[in-house]
């Protein structure tokens, strides 16, 4: 781990082609987000690297930016069927930041590891030079795999 990239990971009773299936829906991800700043989804399930949806975000849940609302455009960066899925993101902010966020999924006793990881390594040196990475904390990344678990072990009964 370097200091900038955090990775967290998580059993689910789940397969992991039930929790991918999750991940690859736009509004799969804004039922998991623990951050509050997802409101709502446009867009088809990802199924390869290129593909994009879009979230419509608040960053009033974070009251750290005066941004209100505003799009971003999330663009899949790495996509491997019920193992990998990883994404960055372009919208107000250009040229876009170059963070990324991921999980990997690992077949266990349980059902699955879940890791998701945030690593802003690669992000443009203005950005850098703002001082606001992480944006989103590791507690963030664990309660949203909290909520992933909740999410995909209910639909497993």
């Amino acid at each position: 781990m370097t200091n900038e990239r955090f990775e967290v990971a998580r059993q689910i009773a789940a397969s992991p082609a039930a929790v991918f299936d999750i991940l690859t829906r736009p509004e799969g991800h804004v039922q998991i987000d623990s951050s509050g700043m997802l409101q709502s989804s446009d867009g088809d399930p990802v199924r390869a690297v290129g593909d994009t949806f879009v979230v419509h975000m608040d960053r009033e849940s974070l009251n750290d930016l005066p941004m209100g609302k505003y799009d971003v455009t999330v663009i899949i960066t790495r996509y491997e069927q019920d193992a990998l899925i990883e994404w960055t993101i372009s919208g107000t902010i250009q040229p876009p930041i170059k963070h990324l966020y991921g999980y990997r999924l690992e077949p266990s006793e349980v059902g699955t590891v879940a890791t998701s990881y945030y690593d802003w390594s690669q992000i443009e040196g203005k950005y850098r030079d703002m001082d606001l990475f992480p944006i989103i904390p590791e507690a963030a990344l664990r309660a949203t795999l909290g909520i992933l678990a909740r999410t995909v072990e209910s639909r497993q009964h």
